[in-house]
């Protein structure tokens, strides 16, 4: 059985790899994920996300610096900073929800500022 580090380490790999149907095993149709940008439920609208995500962080240039990974029973938090040829994430910072070997609720918040 997988754990929360394990569930979480899975999760950041596939989506440094940009690997769309790896990070959608992490989810199942019950989840939820919270976000400065809206609301996200079940695996259409999370595959909606990641998939806007993936098309960002797969430009040439795309930086992410892993600030902080802290797992506490079923908890997972990160923090992060990345650069995109659209935006500058300054600071922001993950929280997930682990039960059961699935990410069941994640909020998301960062300070995202557009590049001119």
């Amino acid at each position: 059985m997988p754990s929360t580090d394990a569930v979480l380490e899975h999760h950041l790999s596939t989506f440094g790899e940009q690997d769309l149907a790896g990070v959608m095993e992490d989810y199942t149709e019950e989840s939820v994920v919270v976000t400065n940008m809206g609301t996200f439920e079940g695996l259409d609208e999370i595959e909606g996300l990641f998939e806007d995500l993936f098309a960002e962080f797969s430009q040439e240039g795309a930086t992410i610096d892993m600030q902080q990974e802290t797992v506490e029973d079923e908890f997972a938090y990160i923090v992060w900073q990345a650069e995109t040829p659209e935006n500058v994430y300054e600071f922001a910072t993950d929280t997930f929800y682990i039960p059961d070997d699935e990410i069941l609720f994640q909020s998301f918040a960062g300070k995202r500022s557009p590049k001119d």
